[in-house]
């Protein structure tokens, strides 16, 4: 094994070229000021006081995390069911529902949100449809609704796929197990099949929180312009504004939310009494 050691470094690399170093510079760019010199820093706390001191940043704030929060509610209330019903029949039928929403994903995520615009406009497809029954017409785009709808739609195949590999690798010996006792089906699913499903369901948690939270183009494109999530902050203070140290400033508060949330979530997942262990 030590002839394939070395295949590590280009690896090692890699990460230090495209996760480290960038990492660095924004830690740098959030505890200083603007016009640094290369040999000389002023070191500062005003970027992060900057934002959390605003009403205006803090309101962002809190509607990023209510709309990616609502986001993974409804991915985890759609998605379980679809992944129930997928794991339930049999293996063929199952591969051929997993490609069906996988497919997708195989789009850039820019360009299938490009094609939501197009469907929720005030003449679009969604509102043609409703007028051939005669409801509607409804405004849908650049709402409330069409970016939570726009985010559903993206990110709820994490979901749907974490929870069929959870489901998909359960014991189904245990369903009989728990019939043979006398528990009915509702009793062994809030018994068996639940407790054991939870570690895909946080899984998917993760997945779909974590991007909900920082998107930008979804609430650029479906919410229009003057729907501001923290995502779309941050793009503007780096590509609008010019002050990279406030959006690196930004970015690490985000990072610091982003890794309380992963850490609540590992806590739940290897908690006995949470996910049925300790029953």
């Amino acid at each position: 094994m030590k002839q394939f050691r070395n295949m590590i470094y280009p690896y090692v690399g890699w990460l230090l070229v495209m996760v480290v170093v960038p990492m660095f510079m924004i830690l740098l760019y959030a505890f200083t000021t603007a016009g640094n010199e290369v040999t000389t820093f002023r070191f500062t706390l005003d970027n992060f006081s900057r934002f959390l001191t605003d009403k205006v940043f803090i309101d962002v704030l809190k509607r990023s995390m209510i709309i990616a929060i609502a986001t993974t509610v409804i991915c985890v209330l759609l998605g379980y069911p679809i992944a129930y019903a997928i794991a339930k029949g049999n293996e063929k039928s199952g591969f051929f529902w997993v490609m069906l929403i996988t497919l997708p994903t195989w789009i850039n995520m820019l360009v299938r949100t490009y094609a939501w615009v197009g469907i929720l406009q005030d003449d679009g497809l969604l509102n043609s449809i409703l007028g051939l029954v005669g409801i509607g017409p409804f405004h849908m785009i650049h709402t409330t609704f069409a970016v939570v709808l726009g985010m559903v739609y993206n990110f709820i195949p994490f979901m749907i796929l974490q929870i069929h590999s959870s489901l998909a690798k359960m014991d189904r010996s245990l369903i009989e197990a728990a019939n043979d006792l006398g528990a009915n089906p509702v009793q062994s699913f809030l018994k068996v099949t639940l407790p054991l499903s939870l570690p895909g369901v946080l899984s998917g948690i993760t997945l779909v929180f974590l991007p909900a939270v920082s998107s930008f183009f979804i609430p650029k494109l479906l919410g229009g312009g003057q729907y501001v999530l923290v995502g779309n902050v941050i793009e503007t203070q780096f590509l609008t504004s010019g002050d990279w140290n406030f959006g690196a400033a930004i970015s690490l508060i985000m990072a610091v939310i982003i890794m309380i949330s992963m850490w609540l979530t590992r806590k739940v997942d290897t908690d006995p009494a949470a996910n049925g262990k300790g029953a």
